[in-house]
């Protein structure tokens, strides 16, 4: 089941990765910036067909080799169910909810049934084309399940939304906390789909119900923006703050190369809101530090809530999105005093807890240690620097024969092996991961950062 959830999370980052586009042209075309009609609209475009880009990009990460095949099944399927049930019940709106359902089927139904032989007279329906087929007619089946049973489900599902939305502080504070607590099992972004595209309502002007804090937030609802405002004052001061302080508690004679490698990463989370190449450098070496990093993400949410601060971002909480949706955003500037007063907590925070527990944080382990610096001006220099690193970790991880499947998320590998005992840690951490986490005896992951994808390939190469 975690591995199933794990997929789901993984899934979702594809059409996810869409946001920062449609944001971008929504925000460009409206009259406070371009005034550009047609740039507007083309991305709220994007925001009003959500359900189906989800269904497109789910197909394509359940499906065993991301082929066209199961991103068409999965749009077959969303078509067929939705308008299935809604033929039974008109007031049914399965939402982004139904692209994932529709995205799943239509992925493990690829991976079933991509290679059928048919008999000869239908050999043309085959392998590959009867994917969408046989997808059209499980949905037709399970619209006529869902017309009868949804109802009571997307009852029980708003009614959640509506109380998390209405417990007002406690609720954005424990959306704030769990948001960074699940990220270790890589099922983050299962909760912040439902919240950010699920819970709450809101109807445009163009009479179109829109859900979930983040469309709505885009959509103009002046309520929205409360579950992501928070993250804020977190990822662009309190995190690089944190990696501040571990850069001063490293040891004297690798205080300059760790603060090249932590110094970009702390960048990065200001600028763009990427957190989990800083945040795997301390959450496995303390799960302590790691909760009262959670702990005061919540606290933020919570802070920014009472003083009635809303702001959003279609893609994280970097300096990018706040400044792109300042002129949307409801006190935006308050969120600077309140981020450089998280920066001072987080500092101390972490300056103190590693002092005192002897946390091995980068450049304070015994030992032969990495010299960051060198490793960063070797992977940088000359051609082939991903293919060099996929072959280091083939071998690290106990060789072509021990990787059974390979995948990839926003910034980690996610591995299936015959056996995680035979992986070297100290050689993947030696030679670039960020991080690395056995979820079980099949199931690891391996954190690298933003360029995850090329060494993915690579390594699909190797294994190939």
């Amino acid at each position: 089941m975690m591995s199933f959830l794990q997929r789901i999370g993984k899934s979702l980052m594809l059409p996810i990765a869409v946001l920062p586009a449609a944001a971008l042209l929504l925000r460009l075309g409206q009259d406070d910036l371009l005034g550009i009609a047609f740039v507007a609209n083309a991305g709220d475009a994007i925001f009003a067909q959500l359900p189906l880009i989800f269904a497109i990009g789910v197909a394509i990460g359940f499906s065993k080799d991301g082929n066209g095949a199961a991103a068409l099944a999965g749009v077959i399927g969303y078509l067929v169910l939705t308008q299935g049930t809604q033929a039974i019940n008109e007031n049914i709106d399965m939402a982004v909810l139904g692209g994932i359902i529709s995205g799943i089927i239509a992925g493990l139904l690829y991976n079933r049934f991509h290679g059928i032989q048919l008999p000869d007279w239908l050999a043309f329906f085959g392998g590959k084309r009867f994917v969408p087929i046989v997808t059209a007619a499980t949905m037709v089946v399970l619209a006529g399940v869902f017309g009868v049973v949804w109802p009571p489900i997307q009852s029980a599902i708003n009614a959640v939304g509506e109380w998390i939305i209405n417990a007002g502080v406690a609720g954005v504070g424990v959306f704030g906390f769990l948001n960074r607590a699940l990220i270790p099992l890589g099922l983050h972004h299962v909760l912040n789909t439902l919240v950010w595209f699920e819970f709450g309502e809101f109807v445009n002007a163009a009479g179109e119900v829109v859900k979930g804090d983040l469309s709505r937030f885009f959509a103009g609802d002046e309520s929205a923006g409360i579950f992501m405002g928070g993250f804020f004052p977190i990822m662009m001061f309190g995190l690089p703050a944190a990696g501040l302080a571990m850069i001063l508690t490293a040891k004297p004679e690798r205080r300059k190369s760790v603060a090249g490698v932590i110094g970009g990463l702390a960048v990065t989370s200001f600028l763009t809101g990427i957190t989990e190449p800083i945040e795997f450098l301390f959450m496995f070496l303390s799960p302590f530090l790691y909760i009262v990093h959670a702990i005061l993400t919540g606290v933020s949410m919570m802070v920014v809530y009472m003083l009635d601060i809303h702001h959003g971002f279609g893609f994280s909480a970097g300096a990018i999105d706040y400044f792109l949706n300042f002129g949307i955003a409801q006190k935006p500037l308050f969120l600077i005093p309140i981020g450089l007063i998280f920066s001072v907590v987080y500092f101390f925070a972490f300056f103190i807890i590693i002092k005192a527990f002897d946390l091995k944080t980068p450049g304070r382990e015994e030992g032969e240690d990495l010299d960051f610096a060198e490793e960063e001006q070797e992977e940088a220099s000359g051609e082939g620097k991903y293919a060099k690193m996929a072959n280091r970790f083939v071998t690290a991880l106990g060789g072509e024969e021990n990787i059974e499947h390979i995948d990839n998320c926003a910034t980690r590998l996610r591995l299936t092996l015959g056996d995680t005992a035979n992986v070297d840690e100290g050689k993947l951490k030696a030679n670039g991961a960020r991080g690395v986490m056995k979820v079980n005896n099949k199931n690891y992951q391996i954190i690298i950062g933003t360029n995850v994808e090329f060494v993915a390939e690579e390594m699909k190469k190797i294994v190939k």
